[in-house]
């Protein structure tokens, strides 16, 4: 729909679930303070939801797992789609979230057209790519932080940034209705959650460790009992013949939850864990946990370990500065070690509570923060709106 170009209207690029959960709560609060703000997006269903007019949906593929070449071909259809849009509609802001590899060529379209251009959850430049600091001046105006380290990092290198504080830890977890949930959930000696990723891909390579590691665990504490944490309930298959292909018998004592990650965390009593922002979720509980991703030796040999620039990959060292938490990142072998680092710390009392501590450490930098307020107020500003 063509819109007259008087008024100032924001437009959101998504690609991945965790930008639709990111943006719908910004979304949801330029809404509240704005009702008659046009916000469009290439998004979710849940930013949808929050308020947004979808051009497109977009993110399913990210789910389903689109194989590479189709997913390119998928983008070069979306760009040309925006760029066709952008002809016909003027934005004051574009607020790419997440995922730069597909928001930088949406940002020169966006750029081009006249927008300023605000980043929610900073590209971590930091970790994987600093040459593309030029590449970012240029395409960016302001970039809101997720992460607290990351404001000064910005800074020094000429970019305008903001830490925000992170939209998991926006508002206050419901405890009392997360223990009504889980009240009838099997309970054992200890209570295993696995977190197997988000994206096909990475269940794939990683699915098959966790879950040998459960194995492996319950076999020698036959009162364990283990709940796998899906995204969705579509995951639930592809899971079990995820297992089913690397020759894995499903426990009796393991069952599988989707869309209730929290409660997962809140059941626990410890998490083997894919490396990503689902960390932080149970680093929100106070949660020991075990954390690992895989990753192929050639391309960590010729590739990865020269373009990271990190001491730590996981996001609570990350944010702690130091190894708060295992993590087995990347790792090369099987279940074997993943097991050993559990029981390392079932079974040291000292090692599991300093671990509750650090993460307790973790959410107050979080505390003084409201990620979708602070976020909305800067996209505000850039689009000239009246503070609110």
């Amino acid at each position: 729909m063509e819109q007259s170009i008087d008024q100032p209207a924001i437009l959101f690029t998504a690609f991945e679930p965790s930008g639709d959960d990111h943006a719908a709560a910004v979304i949801t609060r330029l809404r509240n303070a704005y009702p008659k703000l046009r916000i469009y997006a290439w998004g979710g269903r849940k930013m949808q939801a929050a308020g947004a007019e979808i051009i497109e949906i977009t993110g399913d593929d990210a789910v389903m797992g689109l194989p590479g070449l189709a997913k390119i071909r998928e983008h070069k259809r979306i760009n040309a789609n925006i760029e066709r849009w952008l002809q016909q509609n003027r934005i004051a802001v574009h607020v790419p979230v997440d995922s730069p590899a597909a928001n930088f060529p949406v940002c020169k379209l966006t750029k081009a057209a006249g927008a300023r251009i605000v980043h929610l959850v900073a590209p971590q430049l930091w970790a994987w790519a600093p040459w593309r600091i030029r590449k970012l001046r240029r395409l960016t105006d302001h970039v809101m932080c997720v992460l607290p380290f990351e404001q000064d990092w910005f800074r020094s290198r000429g970019v305008e940034a903001t830490f925000i504080g992170h939209p998991l830890f926006d508002e206050s977890l419901d405890l009392e209705g997360l223990d009504r949930q889980i009240a009838d959930w099997p309970r054992g000696e200890q209570n295993i959650a696995l977190m197997p990723g988000s994206r096909p891909s990475e269940m794939r390579k990683n699915f098959p460790l966790i879950l040998g590691a459960y194995i492996k665990l319950n076999n020698e504490h036959r009162d364990m009992r283990g709940i796998v944490a899906a995204t969705r309930q579509e995951i639930e298959p592809v899971l079990r013949d995820i297992a089913r292909d690397a020759g894995l018998e499903w426990p009796d004592s393991l069952q599988i939850r989707h869309g209730s990650t929290d409660a997962v965390v809140r059941w626990c009593d410890l998490a083997i864990v894919v490396s990503g922002t689902v960390t932080l979720q149970i680093a929100r509980q106070h949660k020991p946990m075990v954390i690992v991703y895989k990753l192929g030796r050639v391309v960590w040999t010729l590739i990865a370990r020269w373009l990271i620039r990190t001491d730590y990959i996981t996001l609570p060292n990350l944010i702690a500065g130091r190894e708060i938490t295992p993590e087995l990142v990347p790792h090369f072998g099987g279940s074997e070690p993943i097991a050993d680092r559990v029981v390392g710390l079932l079974e040291d009392q000292d090692a599991f509570a300093t671990q509750v501590r650090e993460l307790e450490s973790i959410g107050k930098v979080y505390d003084e923060q409201h990620a979708a307020d602070n976020a909305a107020k800067i996209i505000a500003r850039y689009a000239g709106l009246e503070p609110f």
